[in-house]
């Protein structure tokens, strides 16, 4: 899993590459936590993102719950894959996603 960070004024967009598992997740959440000092806005790309595990979605849940108070976070460019996951979950109903097309 790799993380490329854009940063445009207090909006952060996040490309995750790879899946995002029990072995990355940790890594994925201290990187992108890392990165939220002044963060307005967060957006997660997951263009290249083909597997999410329950480890992934508790990241989703924490940096979520970080956002929420400044102003949100949105997944972007989510698979039909990633987005049945999100969906048989819940996350949906939690989350600001968009999918892929």
């Amino acid at each position: 899993m790799n993380i490329e960070f854009k940063r445009e004024e207090n909006r952060l967009t996040a490309a995750v590459k790879g899946r995002i598992d029990t072995n990355s997740a940790p890594d994925a959440e201290t990187q992108i936590t890392e990165q939220l000092d002044g963060v307005d806005s967060l957006v997660l790309d997951f263009s290249e993102v083909d597997y999410i595990s329950s480890a992934g979605l508790r990241v989703l849940l924490v940096l979520h719950k970080q956002m929420a108070p400044r102003g949100g976070m949105k997944l972007i460019h989510v698979n039909e894959t990633v987005h049945e996951v999100l969906d048989i979950t819940g996350f949906l109903d939690i989350l600001d996603v968009e999918e892929e097309g």
